[in-house]
């Protein structure tokens, strides 16, 4: 390699770090850090913020009122809902969709291949992973590829999912395991002798046939 393409000087590097992103809408407002890349062929929904060191991959589309921390990847080819928080340091493959309001902890982990090796593209084998709306993901924990969370799950620190969570679910440990039910707040929910919860929120639930549903009168 010459001595001119090992090194960047001033300008080079100035321009390098300028953010590229294309606005579907002119109407469109959205925040990008100056230290973050956006590709071409991106739609970023009003009211989102990616702040430093991130990077939006190619045909990924973003919804509104979204956040993403310092150090995200997120795409190609990803779908990501309104009002999705993303915390630091947390990458989204392609194969994995979200939907509304999901909560995703800082350093949290998809995959999107079940047998991964270095020495063999494994790109036609991608598994569709999905989030279902207002579910939550813990702090470190690891989402293998293939499976969907229910809505409103959580899912603790540092547990490892490997098979479909249930709406409501609370879900911990390696791998990770059911030991409770939580309501729309996020609040552990405790039943009386019917089967019945009520969230601090007001909101009532119950268990039928092994699922939660909530009572909507």
């Amino acid at each position: 390699m010459s001595e001119e393409g090992k090194y960047l000087n001033r300008e080079a590097w100035t321009n390098r770090r300028k953010p590229k992103y294309i606005k579907k809408e002119k109407s469109s407002s959205f925040f990008v850090h100056e230290s973050s890349f956006v590709d071409e062929n991106v739609e970023i929904g009003d009211g989102t913020k990616i702040w430093h060191f991130s990077h939006i991959l190619s045909d990924t589309t973003i919804g509104k009122n979204c956040s993403f921390g310092q150090n995200c990847v997120v795409g190609g080819n990803v779908k990501v809902g309104d009002g999705v928080k993303v915390q630091n340091n947390v990458s989204i493959y392609e194969g994995v969709e979200i939907e509304e309001n999901v909560f995703l902890g800082p350093s949290m982990v998809f995959t999107n291949v079940i047998n991964p090796r270095a020495f063999i593209q494994r790109k036609e084998e991608f598994k569709k992973t999905l989030l279902k709306k207002g579910c939550s993901i813990g702090a470190n924990a690891t989402i293998v590829c293939g499976v969907t969370i229910g809505e409103y799950a959580l899912i603790g620190s540092g547990a490892v999912v490997n098979r479909a969570v249930k709406p409501y679910a609370l879900m911990v440990g390696v791998p990770a395991r059911q030991i409770g039910w939580v309501g729309v707040s996020g609040n552990t929910l405790k039943f009386n002798s019917d089967n019945i919860a009520i969230d601090s929120d007001g909101k009532k639930y119950v268990i039928i046939d092994e699922n939660l549903k909530e009572i909507i009168r």
